[in-house]
């Protein structure tokens, strides 16, 4: 009958060893994928921040190629306003030209014909007055001939110094048209390159926001992406926490009355007696001196207690009970190397900062208790060598966390 009880017990606790190995792996399936989430979501947070700069940057550069159009469209409209003045300029220089042009025809005409009367007056001389006396019929006729030839020629003096002035003042009219003129089409050209200038500027702020915006749709597949794999990863999780919740109800259904059992061994390196939890410390008994508990002295939330006595890099950490490896691995930021363990009273243990290379166990190796899994490090976010030391209770997720010093006395 005894042989039987004992067959018994050995069969359940061989069953409770079973499911609790199920609970382990699916617990570290669970820390796997938080851990992927978290690395997820901070790659989504990365690229909404990069997304949200470059959606500013595109529309800044949208509102200077706006400008740039402003700009543009005032310069063409002053060119064109030039176009039309240099045209009514052209216009007016042309009929100047054209004015001289008979100016200087008529004063050419009547200075020949000035010269001709002129020409024959000074040859008629002295006898001019006996001709006109002896060609007129009377006295009258004499002087009224005479005063003709008078009246003539002055006259004709007065027109030519009459076009002559006419003549001058089309030709300054005209140097002052052409000089507006010059001046007009310097103005163009000035304007015409600042508007190409502009016009250049605008086409490479239009393809820089085309270049903006394609990142920004390539950013946002990625934050797509990853926002689908974060919920592919959630039902994963989901999956797996239901599987430890149906592998902790099978134990608790399938305990014997008034039995318990709390396997646990000492084994070696660490140098402290296991607590009333069966924790032993981290760390040798020398550099177990807490120098960060779980709040900061700030006041922030810290989670953790922290080891970090004079010395303590490269010190050896030790596994604080037997239990199953759940993660070991390195985070860039945060934990740097950090070596996570299943307990088989449904604790977890977590151990960070420890120096690369130094870890000696992976994800799915058993663990005794005092076994080194590491050395102190200051890898991650951290100001200086020391051991952050995490506590969890079941399922071991981040939001688990419980004092350590509850468990490993005092």
């Amino acid at each position: 009958m005894k042989k039987l009880s004992l067959k018994i017990i050995i069969a359940f606790i061989i069953g409770i060893m079973l499911l609790q190995s199920t609970v382990v792996i699916a617990a570290s399936t669970v820390e796997q994928l938080d851990n992927k989430k978290e690395q997820n979501q901070d790659k989504i947070d990365e690229a909404e921040e990069k997304k949200e700069e470059i959606t500013k940057e595109k529309n800044k550069t949208v509102k200077e190629v706006e400008q740039l159009d402003s700009q543009i469209s005032d310069y063409e409209s002053q060119i064109d306003e030039l176009d039309t003045k240099i045209e009514e300029l052209n216009s007016k220089i042309k009929e100047s030209e054209q004015k001289l042009g008979k100016a200087q025809e008529d004063y050419t005409k009547q200075e020949k014909l000035l010269e001709a009367r002129l020409v024959t007056i000074q040859e008629s001389g002295e006898t001019s007055y006996l001709d006109f006396l002896l060609s007129s019929d009377s006295l009258t006729d004499l002087i009224s001939n005479y005063y003709l030839v008078t009246e003539l020629t002055n006259n004709d003096t007065e027109l030519l110094e009459k076009i002559q002035k006419q003549k001058e003042e089309i030709e300054k009219a005209k140097v002052e048209l052409e000089t507006s003129k010059k001046e007009l089409d310097t103005s163009k050209a000035s304007k015409q390159s600042v508007a190409t200038q502009l016009q250049t500027a605008k086409t490479e702020k239009n393809k820089q926001v085309a270049k903006l915006s394609e990142d920004e749709k390539k950013l946002q597949a990625r934050i797509e992406e990853l926002n689908q794999t974060n919920k592919l990863i959630d039902q994963q999780i989901r999956d797996a926490q239901a599987a430890i919740k149906k592998a902790q109800e099978d134990a608790e259904n399938n305990k014997p009355s008034g039995g318990n059992s709390n396997a646990g061994s000492s084994n070696g390196g660490g140098t402290t007696a296991p607590s009333a939890s069966g924790f032993i410390y981290p760390v040798p008994s020398g550099y177990a001196r807490v120098t960060t508990e779980m709040y900061y002295s700030s006041g922030q939330y810290h989670g953790a207690v922290d080891f970090g006595s004079g010395g303590i890099n490269g010190q050896p950490i030790y596994a604080v009970a037997d239990g199953y490896v759940v993660t070991s691995t390195r985070l860039n930021g945060s934990y740097g190397n950090y070596i996570l363990i299943a307990h088989y009273n449904g604790l977890y243990t977590l151990y960070a900062h420890g120096q690369d290379g130094s870890r000696t166990v992976s994800a799915g190796q058993t663990v005794k208790q005092g076994q080194q899994i590491m050395r102190v490090g200051n890898t991650g976010n951290s100001s200086g060598p020391h051991l952050h030391f995490e506590v969890r209770t079941s399922p071991g997720t981040y939001s688990n966390r419980v004092n350590p010093m509850n468990y490993l006395g005092k």
